[in-house]
């Protein structure tokens, strides 16, 4: 049995809306597609994103955007922004808190039709190795932020999927790293979109 039509909010930055690439090779696009290919009736996502916001942006355009109702699901991916700005751990703590909350509050306050994604590595591309910063402690920064999103979104019963160690082929696959040296490309995208559709997919079909 195959549940009726699905809405899809996607939340977060230039990572969502799939800076670099076309639209419909962002992730939400592709995982979209797939999991129309996989049965599942899906309409095209509403995102909120834009390269270059943080946390604080992101609940600034959630509450400008004054979206009324709920969705099926809701991913929320967010965070590199903050890092990249050097942003305290506990200000990005505190804030992807509230925007898991408000997940939640999309998603009809069913946790298992919340996804969240960690925050990929961009030291690893050739724009991160060419900008003088310290590629070892823009990882570690990295991992400390994830580690306060996992244990939140856990704590949530939240599903949590972890792309970052994946990101970090990129240091030596430049197949997985958009024209502009930064964003992912829509190889690297098409994995995390086949990661969440087997999840989703998982939710919403049932035998």
């Amino acid at each position: 049995m195959v549940c009726d039509k699905l809405t899809y909010l996607a939340l977060g930055d230039s990572y969502t809306i799939g800076e670099a690439v076309d639209q419909a090779q962002s992730f939400p696009f592709q995982l979209t597609a797939g999991l129309r290919i996989g049965g599942l009736d899906v309409e095209e996502p509403q995102v909120i994103a834009k390269t270059g916001w943080t946390t604080s942006e992101l609940l600034g355009a959630i509450a400008a955007a004054e979206i009324k109702g709920t969705f099926s699901f809701v991913t929320l991916l967010i965070g590199v922004n903050n890092q990249y700005r050097g942003e305290a751990a506990k200000i990005f703590q505190k804030e992807f808190e509230t925007l898991l909350q408000i997940a939640l509050q999309y998603a009809g306050g069913i946790a298992a039709h919340v996804f969240v994604i960690s925050i990929p590595d961009w030291g690893v591309t050739p724009y991160g190795q060419q900008s003088g910063r310290d590629q070892m402690q823009i990882s570690r920064e990295i991992d400390e932020f994830n580690q306060i999103s996992r244990l939140q979104t856990e704590a949530a019963g939240v599903s949590y999927t972890d792309i970052t160690q994946a990101s970090r082929l990129a240091e030596t696959d430049v197949s997985l790293v958009a024209h502009d040296g930064l964003h992912p490309s829509e190889k690297m995208y098409q994995g995390w979109a086949d990661q969440l559709a087997k999840k989703i997919a998982s939710v919403f079909q049932a035998d």
